[in-house]
């Protein structure tokens, strides 16, 4: 099992957290064509190594956070600072 460091309530176990997929992808312009919509929301990376990730505290703070995870080792690397 994972642990997580959550920015604001400290190391827990993963089961207390859900998974938001990829982070730091752009939206595209409301105007944008279909198929940048569709890259937008279906295709994502799937890298071995290092990948950025969104992760939300459901049974604590309730706030999202961006980490940064090895997909091999599942080891966490870099935790950016709190979003508002």
């Amino acid at each position: 099992m994972m642990r997580l460091q959550c920015p604001y309530c400290g190391p827990r176990d993963e089961t207390e957290f859900t998974f938001g997929g990829e982070a730091n992808i752009a939206r595209p312009a409301l105007d944008s064509t279909d198929s940048a919509w569709v890259h937008y929301l279906f295709y994502r990376s799937n890298p071995r190594g290092l990948h950025h990730e969104q992760w939300f505290h459901a049974a604590g703070c309730r706030r999202w956070f961006p980490i940064v995870r090895d997909t091999v080792t599942h080891e966490i690397h870099d935790r950016p600072g709190p979003q508002a």
